[in-house]
């Protein structure tokens, strides 16, 4: 895991909460494996106490990891991992032009698969010229069907406000890391544009250089969490559990099913994108 970076324009608590997560999703820190105490993360990157807990209370209510009373901080077990997408992705930032359309929930997977081909670049290993992303997640601002709570099959205002913060950490730390690159000229062109749209997503969609397409259903599960000082069970989307299914664009024949998978994957995309409104951090 890298260090600190003062000229980062993200707080130290965001930098330190990115690496851990990061350290999660890409498997430097294994499930079961005891995260350092706060106070060896404080020394180690040179933050305070109070920002080394900051950091993990993020990774905690994220779903990332656990306490055990007097033992510490532990990575939470994950029943399924972004199978191939890290490599795909790292694989697509070889690549002159980089570009990726994501359609999801929150971004979470995203931000967290991106942060290695992303250092990469800031280590001179990766130099592309031009990175785009756009990134389609549900309008919090609109009462959704789903999420829900359990007890009446409501919506609940509370959630979708719980759920705009996870969704602007992830996609606008995703904004602010890329364009970034370009601020210090690593890159010759950089764009993150950033949509929302009035429904909620029932699967996750990442499109890869036009070429590689990852999707993978959202299970519904009931998920209890303190929502305005009181335990609420919802019906929720649970990104960590879905498997993700993979297809590549058969280039040589443009009419096999993995191309026209992923042809069709694309037309949904634009077609969603048009209506949505953008989102500026």
């Amino acid at each position: 895991m890298n260090a600190i970076d003062p000229a980062d324009p993200r707080p130290p608590r965001r930098q330190l909460a990115d690496l851990l997560r990061a350290a999660i999703l890409t498997g430097k820190l294994k499930p079961g494996e005891k995260l350092p105490s706060g106070p060896e993360l404080a020394e180690r990157y040179g933050v305070s106490k109070v920002t080394a807990q900051q950091a993990v209370n993020e990774l905690r209510t994220e779903g990332l990891v656990f306490s055990r009373v007097g033992s510490g901080v532990f990575v939470k077990e994950r029943t399924s991992k972004p199978v191939g997408l890290r490599p795909h992705l790292e694989r697509a930032f070889v690549e002159p032009k980089v570009t990726v359309d994501f359609a999801g929930f929150a971004a979470e997977t995203l931000h967290g698969a991106m942060s290695e081909p992303l250092d990469k670049i800031r280590d001179g290993r990766f130099r592309p010229e031009s990175i785009d992303v756009r990134i389609l997640v549900p309008d919090p601002g609109t009462p959704w069907a789903l999420p829900a709570r359990a007890s009446d099959l409501a919506d609940s205002p509370a959630f979708r406000r719980r759920m705009q913060r996870i969704m602007e950490r992830h996609a606008f730390g995703i904004h602010d890391e890329v364009l970034e690159l370009k601020r210090i000229g690593l890159i010759e062109s950089a764009s993150v544009q950033i949509r929302v749209y009035p429904a909620a997503p029932l699967f996750k969609l990442y499109i890869i250089n036009r070429l590689d397409a990852f999707f993978g259903f959202y299970p519904i599960e009931e998920h209890q969490l303190p929502l305005d000082g009181e335990d609420t069970v919802m019906l929720d989307l649970m990104g960590k559990n879905a498997t993700l299914f993979h297809l590549e664009t058969d280039q040589a024949d443009q009419d096999s099913f993995k191309s026209q998978f992923i042809d069709q994957c694309q037309r949904w995309y634009e077609s969603v994108w048009k209506i949505g409104r953008d989102l500026q951090p």
